[in-house]
């Protein structure tokens, strides 16, 4: 069917629209709340007395904030600002601490976070070989005998300056004795203790990518296709856990300065959680779905499914913004480089692309290497052309190899990028996997010039470590959490940021809303204990927030040291 152009630009707005109207509606209800003359016009809160990185088109650098209800006010010099204040309006002077938009990751697995989090030993902050082994044993004194000890991903054996060495069964019996221990290295291999062994005896022999000694013995190593299965074995948390383990992990993000999230995989049991939080008033985070339909048994049946999927129905705290992330065979994996060449499912992509398209679905899909991003752009160009895509908010996801070609294929297209910075904790990895070619995963610099809407994410928790400025790091420097250089396309202090805040909330339709400090916008904001723009480079990662804002609410405060970590108010 050939539409006409006018119908074509119809069409293509009509997502963006039915996704910004709750930006919309909240900024006029904002204006009509505005008091009559006479009336009190005071704020809320202000923030003084600090450098406010406001991260607009013009990347203004203000004094103060004032914010009132949910929304930001004003933004400008002190005297300006403080004029605002009324009798109930909380002051907080920053003596000088910079003031960022609340950081946006567009790609994490955030409800699969929570429910791990109260049983998992992090190891994402660790920075050696010791420290992990004495963490492990001094969760093992507070488990009871027989109770599983695990982490799944989000560190490497690199970022250990001790000993990066795989662990060994010896240590790990040491540190937990008494306890099966399953320690995930990203997405890369596993280690297991003797008690893990024993518990998983049944399962060992017919796993794949079990390592085995000289003499036949296992050495408690296991590669990437074998630990996934393992991992489906560990005990499932029932649901007083994972409301517990949630409201943990939450408001660690929150202490990270992650206030909205491009969340993948929001199963609806869990989902709803978030839902009676945020009618609660106690959701300290954004949540914006990006979801797969149910597996299904053929591509006729899947497509199916797509024609039935309803977005936008949310809200500004919980909400279904897109389609995605792993549908079709031509999804690649971290490390192993195994592309589809197969006609046969190159085809079977171009259907599935072709319903999300005749939907007027926005699209984050997961490619990765040179070959399946090329596949992906060759398949899109073709259902291009029946039903145009541009402004639907199409993006690719991981992109860690793209070339010079395809950034200009997709800027014709009008396709965004999404990139997950894996070698942020994994730069080692690569380096050992794919040479000199690791040095350019991904091409910062090379994206930024192309001219093509991109952003930062992490695609935590296990994948890679979720700290933003971490990742900010490693774009501006170029080294991996251990100081080690794994890029040499590095990017600008400046447009790292825009990155991380204003061009994720694009990306999830919240543009309006967030990613910039300005007013009318939601206000999520952060403070932190040094400044970004001028700290030196490698320290950059060192920076933390000392305050995190949602909505104007304060969730922590230490630089009063009155820690409030909920919106329980």
């Amino acid at each position: 069917m050939n539409f006409s152009r006018e119908t074509v630009r119809k069409l293509s707005h009509r997502v963006r629209r039915s996704a910004r109207i709750v930006g919309i509606v909240g900024t006029l209800m904002a204006i009509l709340a505005l008091p009559c003359l006479g009336q009190d016009t005071s704020a809320d809160l202000i923030l003084y007395n600090g450098k406010v990185v406001t991260v607009d088109e013009k990347f203004t650098i203000a004094q103060a904030v004032a914010v009132r209800a949910d929304r930001i006010s004003a933004v400008g010099s002190n005297d300006a600002i403080n004029r605002l204040a009324g009798p109930n309006t909380r002051r907080i002077d920053l003596g000088g601490h910079t003031v960022l938009p609340g950081f946006i990751d567009n790609h994490m697995h955030l409800l699969r976070f929570g429910t791990s989090w109260k049983y998992e030993v992090r190891l994402d902050d660790i920075e050696s070989r010791k420290a992990a082994l004495a963490k492990l044993s001094a969760r093992a004194k507070t488990t009871q005998p027989g109770g599983w000890i695990y982490t799944l991903g989000g560190w490497t054996l690199d970022q250990f300056a001790d000993d990066s060495a795989p662990f060994r069964l010896a240590e790990l019996d040491a540190a937990a004795p008494n306890n099966p221990v399953l320690l995930q290295s990203s997405y890369f291999e596993a280690y297991l203790n003797s008690q893990a062994i024993r518990v998983l005896a049944g399962d060992l022999p017919n796993t794949p990518g079990v390592e085995l000694d000289s003499n036949g013995r296992l050495t408690g190593r296991v590669n990437e296709q074998g630990f996934r299965s393992l991992v489906d074995k560990l005990p499932v948390a029932s649901d007083k856990d994972i409301e517990a383990g949630t409201r943990g992990m939450l408001d660690q993000v929150s202490r990270l300065g992650l206030t909205a999230f491009g969340a993948i995989g929001c199963e609806e049991p869990l989902l709803n959680l978030y839902r009676e939080w945020a009618v609660r008033g106690e959701l300290n985070v954004r949540v914006f779905c990006v979801t797969t339909p149910p597996r299904s048994r053929s591509v006729d049946e899947f497509v199916g499914r797509i024609g039935q999927m309803k977005l936008y129905e949310g809200d500004n705290y919980v909400n279904h913004v897109a389609i995605g992330e792993n549908f079709g065979p031509l999804n690649d994996p971290m490390f192993q480089h195994r592309p589809s060449t197969k006609p046969e499912d190159a085809m079977e992509l171009r259907r599935i692309l072709a319903a999300i398209a005749a939907a007027h679905l926005p699209l984050h899909v997961h490619v990765n290497f040179q070959e399946t991003i090329d596949t992906f752009l060759d398949q899109i160009e073709s259902v291009n052309k029946e039903y145009p895509i541009r402004n639907l908010r199409w993006m690719l996801v991981h992109f860690n190899q793209p070339t010079a070609a395809a950034l200009e294929r997709m800027k014709r297209l009008g396709i965004y990028a999404a990139v997950n910075p894996w070698a942020v904790i994994n730069g080692g990895i690569n380096l050992r996997q794919f040479g000199d070619a690791a040095y350019d995963m991904a091409p910062l610099a090379m994206i930024q010039s192309s001219g093509i809407t991109w952003g930062l994410g992490s695609d935590g928790s296990r994948a890679n470590q979720i700290n933003p400025f971490e990742t900010l790091s490693w774009a501006v420097t170029g080294k991996m959490v251990d100081g080690k250089t794994v890029l040499r396309q590095t990017i600008s202090r400046e447009d790292a940021l825009i990155a991380h805040t204003r061009k994720n909330a694009y990306f999830i339709f919240q543009e309006d809303n967030l990613g910039s400090i300005q007013p009318g916008k939601l206000a999520d904001l952060i403070v932190t204990n040094r400044d970004y723009l001028t700290v030196p480079a490698d320290e950059i990662k060192l920076i933390k927030p000392l305050m995190t804002i949602s909505g104007g609410h304060v969730l922590f405060d230490d630089i009063l040291n009155t820690a409030t970590a909920s919106r329980n108010y």
